[in-house]
């Protein structure tokens, strides 16, 4: 079965508009083609009020059930906290309206699983997952040339994720699960490969770290491939923001990620500048993410990551948390893959 078809602009209602909410809000009314906010839904009254306003023909909501019920909502984008994800996804799938989810799906693989089975109850694929790296230009270019095959079997990747400074909030757990996931995403796309298990090695904390968090990490994933992965998280590294990858290969190695912009040599010196945050970084992948799920589900389509990537990511998240508590090697327990997201 698939979905219909849309004639004319997508009808989008936009469940949560905190920073990232109110960034696809801006998106989809200003930069993304063929797509209006009709609705925007947020608990707090007063920022889903301001957020509408800014927008024409857009109607504020404090319940998220009732944005999805509204006439006018074709699709869904949800940019909510990671605990009200499930809800919000039921409720779509009960209505049939198809759904870009930010990351992550659900913040647990036991409720990923109940919406992967929600979603082939319908019997067709309605979800896309936002890991919004599989639209950046770099790793659109690094998967391409690992298919084509001209470098040989992918032997490791060595991903580096760093930031200049994390709020006083942040927790080891939350550098497995909020960050080094992309890396888990990115990590089973680049190489079309399942991981398999996660070890989770710690140095002695960086002076810049808050007290209690363990910055950086290591982490190492295997993958079902025979490929291994490690991740250098580094969330308070002072200098900005950064996102490398580097695939060593059989006959090559190919690597993303480096500072592209231009190159200033002056006063004996010489650099570039280094992105402040990820929004910054990743900006032009959101934009051609979103273009790219509007045009798919006007065509009645879902092309990027789906329930299955979004489930994944949070059953190989489960492992890491465990690899980084119990200071061992975790293997990654997943379900069967289902016939849907084969």
């Amino acid at each position: 079965m698939t979905q219909r078809a849309v004639r004319g602009p997508l009808g989008v209602a936009v469940i949560g508009t905190g920073r990232m909410g109110a960034d696809h809000v801006r998106r989809i009314d200003r930069v993304v083609s063929g797509a209006r906010v009709t609705a925007v839904a947020d608990v707090d009254a007063e920022r889903v009020k301001a957020v509408a306003d800014r927008v024409d023909g857009c109607t504020p909501y404090t319940d998220p059930a009732a944005a999805l019920a509204a006439p006018d909502v074709d699709a869904v984008v949800v940019a909510s906290p990671g605990p009200a994800h499930e809800a919000v996804l039921s409720a779509a799938l009960a209505r049939g309206l198809p759904v870009l989810c930010e990351k992550p799906l659900t913040p647990d693989a036991a409720s990923a699983l109940r919406v992967m089975e929600a979603e082939q109850r319908t019997g067709r694929r309605l979800v896309q997952v936002g890991f919004m790296r599989r639209y950046d230009r770099e790793y659109l270019d690094l998967k391409a040339l690992l298919d084509g095959g001209s470098l040989g079997r992918p032997l490791m990747l060595h991903h580096r994720h760093r930031n200049a400074d994390s709020p006083p909030w942040f927790t080891n757990e939350m550098l497995v699960n909020d960050s080094v996931v992309h890396e888990m995403d990115i990590t089973r796309w680049l190489l079309g490969q399942e991981i398999t298990a996660v070890t989770v090695l710690r140095p002695r904390p960086s002076g810049n770290a808050p007290g209690g968090l363990d910055d950086p990490q290591f982490v190492v994933f295997e993958t079902d491939g025979g490929a291994l992965a490690d991740v250098e998280i580094y969330v308070n590294c002072r200098f900005g923001y950064q996102v490398q990858a580097e695939a060593v290969c059989e006959n090559g190695t190919a690597r993303v990620g480096d500072a592209s912009g231009m190159r200033v040599d002056t006063a004996g010196r010489w650099g570039g500048g280094i992105a402040a945050g990820f929004m910054e970084r990743f900006e032009a992948a959101y934009d051609r993410q979103v273009q790219a799920w509007v045009d798919a589900t006007r065509r009645g389509e879902v092309t990027g990551p789906s329930c299955w990537d979004g489930y994944a990511a949070a059953a190989v998240c489960e492992a890491g948390v465990r690899a980084q508590a119990e200071g061992r090697r975790v293997e990654v327990e997943l379900a069967p893959r289902p016939a849907l997201y084969r």
